[in-house]
């Protein structure tokens, strides 16, 4: 079949997403707003829309939008794709609603539907009005599902489909040795954070437990991963606690990598105060078979029961989540049995290539009935 998305072509998310298409044979297009940069994806083919004023120029919004729509007619026209999809609502699925193509595909990713709406009510005219023109809707969690409907989605358009984890990409065999030399860990303990370092993950809570933490278990080590617009902030408040030199700050993980840093650690955090479905980062935490710790948002207790694959806390309680790491640090055989666990939920439930599979799947239906509706 031949397929478009028009998705963020930056997000490990899309560029998996379509990977998995384009290497099924599909012919597969994606149109952005920005080029590939470092993770040209081959046998896609890439297409970017231009803007007339930056976007945060004043009243750049609707001339940037009536420019890219006519853009992005344009590139339909020609591509005459069997199956249009877009990703995240809010931005490229109001430019694919307003072109009028179908079939047409749309897969909310949190915040676009579960924060905006509630914030504006600009944005929830408009999520309503993209909602209402999708053929098919698919999100990853039963929560969201339900807030579609609220929205006023039928909810015979919904299904439930997972980003998936590569579970042959991430899985236990992988060696961590080598970024535990590379960061100076030894024997260490440690502890691994893979949220970006902004309000809505909370690693100020995080930092605030390490300190306790470090109370119990001096020899701990804590790797923070991510940018954001917190990180001199964050590292000013570990250096006020004195508690800095346990602390790996290093940024953003190339993807090819981050088997090898979850594997260099022993449990996985996330202080998140709101989740969608189940983190990806989270997910990947769990096919590596570590156990982890998390803030009990969305659907976290319908993928790790508390006690069972680690533990489910309240947020912004830093008190409670050094006691649990605490816990595990000192429980081996905790660790271990929960990390398969994990492994297996994921394995199970949350496999990228099944995942991708059922898609796959949904668009030969989608195809399928567009066809015979139009004869």
């Amino acid at each position: 079949m031949k397929i478009c998305y028009i998705a963020d072509s930056g997000s490990i998310h899309t560029q998996k997403w379509v990977k998995f298409f384009a290497q099924r044979h599909h012919e597969t297009h994606l149109i952005s707003f920005s080029p590939w940069g470092d993770a040209n994806v081959e046998s896609v083919k890439l297409y970017v829309l231009r803007r007339i004023f930056p976007n945060r120029a004043i009243f750049s919004f609707v001339p940037n939008l009536l420019s890219n729509l006519v853009q992005l007619r344009g590139l339909l026209k020609r591509i005459k794709p069997d199956i249009f999809h877009a990703h995240y609502v809010t931005d490229c699925g109001l430019l694919a609603a307003l072109t009028g193509y179908h079939p047409f595909i749309m897969t909310a990713w949190g915040s676009d539907v579960l924060v905006l709406p509630k914030a504006y009510r600009r944005w929830r005219w408009i999520v309503k009005y993209v909602l209402k023109r999708a053929d098919l809707l698919t999100c990853d969690a039963e929560h969201m599902k339900e807030n579609l409907i609220e929205l006023g989605t039928d909810h015979q358009k919904i299904r439930i489909v997972n980003f998936g984890v590569d579970v042959r990409e991430f899985n236990p065999d992988i060696n961590g040795d080598r970024i535990r030399e590379k960061l100076g860990l030894g024997r260490s303990p440690v502890v691994i954070s893979l949220r970006s370092l902004e309000a809505i993950y909370d690693i100020k809570s995080l930092i605030a437990s390490i300190a306790l933490v470090l109370k119990k278990l001096p020899e701990a080590k804590f790797i923070i991963a991510g940018k954001g617009s917190q990180e001199c902030a964050l590292r000013e408040l570990s250096k006020s606690l004195g508690i800095f030199g346990n602390i790996k700050f290093v940024g953003i993980i190339p993807y090819d990598e981050l088997p090898q840093y979850l594997r260099a650690a022993d449990i996985y955090v996330s202080t998140s105060l709101s989740d969608a479905g189940l983190a990806a980062s989270t997910a990947e935490a769990m096919a590596c078979e570590l156990p982890v710790v998390i803030t009990d948002f969305g659907n976290n207790r319908d993928w790790v029961k508390d006690g069972e694959g680690g533990f489910i806390i309240p947020a912004k309680n830093p008190s409670i989540l050094a006691e649990k790491i605490v816990y595990l640090l000192q429980n081996q055989d905790a660790r271990s049995r929960f990390g398969k666990v994990n492994r297996r939920v994921v394995e199970e439930r949350n496999d990228y290539k099944k995942e991708m599979a059922k898609m796959e799947s949904l668009y030969n239906q989608m195809i399928d009935k567009y066809r015979s509706n139009k004869c």
